[in-house]
């Protein structure tokens, strides 16, 4: 273990799928001694991808942790996925983690999930880091990835070296912070690094790239801006230390984002991308203290500093489930935790125990007696916790941020090909749900049917394959299907009574509502309350239960009884009885009231719009564009990278299903695309008296 807080590194490789993630991440085990033999991804040897599906597939489908030590640091590292299906696999590591490695492909460039990954650091503040990979690639070039990381992701990138050739032609990099050429020797697997003088073809270009960084890194530092803009020669006088705590302080501050490049595949680039990490990647106590409440309700503010003789407090953000109990991985944000030691859980507000530690190297698992600030270890014994839950000190309660899970875009029903297996098919979905949060279930008791939702085509299939293969159950699933909202386009006031009289105490609750159509801000509710009653006309203990009631109805729109999105709910006024009414009775009366009200305020379906992106070469463009047009598809932008055309468009999820097999069928499989979650959209009349035939 590191002596100190400040020789740790929590890190995460992020990126689009195919970029390059896992295996950087094996080079990186390979090179610091965590492993001695290189797994490789298209061999399905790879140890970051430890599942049968992940082997067979050649994608990383769960993040997974490990823990390794370079120049005297402790490293603990999260490979996450690239396939938008996993996303949530993402965002709830970058949640836990201190700082990111974004890795680019150098022929593909910024794709579409690179943007989408990109964002999700910006939203939690993590510094970041840019490893441009597969410079051996015929078409690789390394300053137009510079340029996109800019103009598509608004980042600041800044060069500290610069590639020695590209494609078959690769020698290595030029180190323009130390002016220094560095060479791989490929028989020895690239383990031996020749330092040596800049070549002279290069030694020009290397040194406008070097007063380029200079530059840069100098805004980040006043003293040194001065010493620069000396008349007397100031560029020559700053030292290489100078510049690397310039660099080191713009990139914590989220401004700056230093740029290497190589091969993980050839093994080129690595060593100095871990010198990278342990340089210009925040340690826990660099980062501020972490921010939390003293209860649920959000009232009271407070903080946790990352120190070991702080109160405990940790964040859970995966759950899988094992042969033995759930494995809780756990963020620990400050404090010690010993095995054996009880906890609260302020989330459920229910104490835990936590009976062993255990520091994870991919699926292997190594015992520790206890785990302090900083520290990301999984843990044995909890009951009652999920995802997003906080653990602190029983006596010192705090309840961190919680994590926000996207909505499903896709569903299909599913069912046991036995009556015997109906209950060992919902045990076992409520293994996956716990595991994954971005996964949903839910029965339909009309039709007796039950109907699994989630992220895409291959989520769902991934479900699928983990009932029947991992947990021996035999089941039948429909066609895939889109997961449609409701909302409305105008705006509606009804009263609801709900009245009951049975001889004794009976119901009695009236309210009026309005409901109109809404746009949350990003990061605001779909769904919001507000009381504008006056005068008491309903008894301030009844105004939740109309709240919840209202919440109630969302989840089924008058259309279709789809979800609804964007809707303002105001209440307006109400009546109630000293005796007969009851909690009960508004919340009928709320949603008596919110289902009238929502019938009168013109209604639509919502389809699932997802943003496309297309690499092709240009003979197949045509083909490509004629069919998405055929698809409703909105062509937002079309570009050259390359040999290729790069097309990006807004398409309904509904058209896009099978659309991989398609591509290759235009293309003559030349063409890759990918596609993510983008908004939701009115439905047109046709679609919409479609969805309606087969309700």
């Amino acid at each position: 273990m590191a002596k100190s807080l400040a020789q740790v590194r929590n890190i995460g490789i992020m990126a689009h799928i195919d970029a390059g993630k896992t295996t950087v991440t094996e080079r990186i085990l390979y090179f610091a001694g965590r492993t001695y033999k290189i797994g490789e991804v298209h061999d399905g040897t790879a140890v970051m991808d430890y599942l049968e599906e992940e082997q067979q597939r050649g994608i990383t489908i769960t993040s997974a942790a490990t823990t390794l030590e370079w120049q005297k640091h402790t490293l603990n590292l999260i490979d996450t996925p690239g396939h938008v299906d996993f996303t949530i696999e993402v965002e709830r590591s970058l949640r836990v983690l201190d700082g990111a490695v974004a890795v680019f492909c150098g022929v593909g460039g910024v794709e579409a999930q690179s943007e989408t990954v990109w964002h999700q650091a910006d939203h939690y503040k993590v510094p970041r880091i840019c490893f441009i990979n597969k410079m051996d690639r015929l078409g690789a070039e390394f300053q137009i990835v510079v340029d996109e990381i800019a103009s598509r992701l608004g980042g600041n990138p800044i060069r500290l070296q610069i590639p020695m050739g590209a494609g078959d032609t690769l020698k290595g990099q030029i180190n323009l912070i130390e002016r220094k050429a560095c060479f791989y020797d490929q028989a020895e697997v690239a383990t031996e690094m020749r330092w040596e003088d800049i070549p002279d073809e290069y030694a020009d270009e290397a040194e406008l790239a070097r007063h380029e960084l200079v530059e840069k890194a100098v805004e980040f530092d006043d003293g040194l801006m001065d010493k620069y803009l000396a008349d007397d020669g100031g560029y020559e006088k700053i030292s290489d230390d100078e510049i690397i705590a310039a660099i080191r302080k713009g990139t914590l501050a989220g401004e700056l984002h230093p740029v290497l490049c190589g091969s993980a595949l050839k093994h080129i680039g690595i060593q100095c991308l871990l010198d990278a990490v342990v340089a210009f990647l925040p340690s826990p106590v660099e980062v501020p203290a972490v921010v939390g409440h003293a209860s649920l309700k959000g009232d009271e503010e407070l903080t946790r500093k990352p120190d070991p003789d702080e109160p405990f407090s940790a964040l859970v953000y995966k759950i899988t489930s094992d042969t033995h109990g759930d494995l809780n991985f756990i963020r620990i944000y400050s404090g010690t935790l010993k095995a054996g030691t009880r906890v609260l859980n302020t989330t459920q507000d229910k104490k835990e125990n936590v009976s062993r530690i255990w520091e994870m190297h991919a699926k292997q698992r190594n015992a520790r007696d206890e785990a302090r600030a900083g520290d990301i270890v999984a843990v044995v014994g909890l009951r009652n916790s999920i995802t997003g839950d906080t653990l602190c000190d029983t006596k010192h309660p705090i309840v961190l941020e919680r994590l926000d899970f996207p909505e499903p875009v896709i569903s299909m029903s599913i069912e046991p090909r036995t009556n015997a297996d109906k209950q060992a098919l919902v045990d076992a979905l409520n293994i996956l749900r716990r595991e994954d949060p971005s996964f949903k279930y839910s029965y339909n008791g009309d039709t007796g049917q039950t109907v699994i939702s989630g992220m895409g085509e291959l989520h769902l299939e991934i479900v699928k394959h983990k009932l029947t293969r991992d947990l021996g159950l035999e089941v039948r699933v429909g066609r895939p299907r889109v997961a449609y909202k409701e909302t409305i386009l105008g705006s509606a006031t009804a009263e609801g009574k709900f009245v009951r009289q049975t001889g004794g105490r009976g119901q009695f609750a009236e309210v009026t509502l309005r409901v109109e159509t809404f746009s949350p801000a990003e990061g605001e509710e779909s769904t919001v309350f507000v009381d504008e009653t006056k005068g008491g006309v309903i008894p301030h203990h009844f105004i939740p239960s109309v709240e919840e009631g209202v919440r109630d109805a969302v989840t089924s729109g008058p259309l279709a009884g789809y979800p609804m999105l964007d809707v303002k709910v105001t209440l307006l006024d109400g009546k109630d009885h000293p005796v007969d009414s009851s909690e009960i009775a508004f919340h009928q009366a709320a949603m008596m009231a919110f289902n009238q009200a929502a019938e009168g305020a013109k209604p639509v379906f919502l389809e699932p719009i997802m943003l496309l992106s297309v690499s092709t070469p240009e003979d197949y463009l045509g083909a490509i564009t004629g069919d998405l047009t055929a698809k409703r598809a909105v062509i937002r932008s079309q570009e050259q990278r390359g040999r290729f055309r790069v097309l990006t468009a807004e398409v309904p999820l509904a058209e896009m299903f099978g659309y991989s097999t398609q591509l290759r069928s235009l293309s003559q499989g030349r063409a890759s695309g990918s596609m993510e979650p983008y908004s939701y959209a009115p439905a047109p009349v046709h679609v919409a008296e479609s969805i309606l035939r087969y309700v």
